[in-house]
């Protein structure tokens, strides 16, 4: 495949490397510094699109997208208030937009195993008080990581008492308290709690590196191939 990558810092080089090693081309790498290249990026000379910017760069580059029909694999956290509008320009246009907040198969079996955890301490919520904490690097922007309100989205749709996360405050009792810390040069750690006065339960998941997130990407800009609609990472891995 021919792929052009919008966002050309950490995350976008392991991308290009995993994707080099993959077989495939790199048409275009498009970073702040170079963004008016965007414009070069078409059909004719590009596959498929993997987005890993900025929260203030997403929209823009994703709508690009969208409207010049290129398949899109986006990563990118923080922008989210604009999802609608994205999958609708990717519906009128009958285009490809995949999105996940994290690319990791580990991660994405963890929502998995947190939305399970969830249902069966559901009928435990008077005991057992749930919270999550994330830490990453110093450089991530966004507070808190797009994995860790999914994880908290998942603890709102199986604890019937929740409807709503907070961020680095005490959460009321409909509440879900994510703790965001940034901190050296730490991938990324995510944590789900639930405690009683008499016990502790614990998930959690650490990331040792970008690789899996960039492994991850690659493999959904292949999966893409073809397809029209809007995607994520359950429909790749049929959960």
């Amino acid at each position: 495949m021919r792929i052009a990558l919008l966002g050309y810092g950490k995350m976008g080089k392991v991308i290009e490397q995993i994707a080099l090693q993959r077989g495939h081309e790199i048409s275009a790498r498009i970073d702040i510094s170079n963004r008016t290249d965007l414009l070069t990026v078409n059909p004719e000379n590009t596959d498929v699109v993997i987005e890993f910017s900025s929260p203030e760069s997403a929209y823009g580059n994703l709508k690009f997208c969208m409207e010049f029909g290129l398949p899109t694999v986006s990563g990118t956290t923080g922008w989210l208030q604009h999802k609608s509008e994205i999958e609708k320009l990717c519906k009128e246009n009958k285009g490809a937009f995949f999105y996940a907040s994290n690319y990791s198969i580990g991660v994405n079996l963890f929502f998995e195993l947190n939305k399970s955890l969830a249902k069966l301490m559901s009928p435990y919520t008077e005991e057992y008080k749930v919270s999550t904490n994330e830490i990453h690097h110093t450089e991530k922007r966004d507070s808190p990581s797009g994995t860790a309100i999914t994880l908290a989205q998942g603890i709102i749709e199986n604890l019937s008492n929740k409807i709503k996360w907070v961020n680095n405050q005490i959460a009321a009792d409909n509440e879900v308290a994510i703790w965001s810390s940034r901190e050296g040069k730490v991938p990324g750690t995510h944590e789900v709690k639930y405690i009683s006065e008499v016990d502790q339960i614990e998930i959690k998941h650490i990331a040792h590196s970008r690789n899996g997130f960039a492994l991850g990407a690659v493999i959904a800009a292949e999966w893409i191939q073809g397809k029209t609609g809007i995607f994520g990472m359950n429909d790749m891995l049929g959960f």
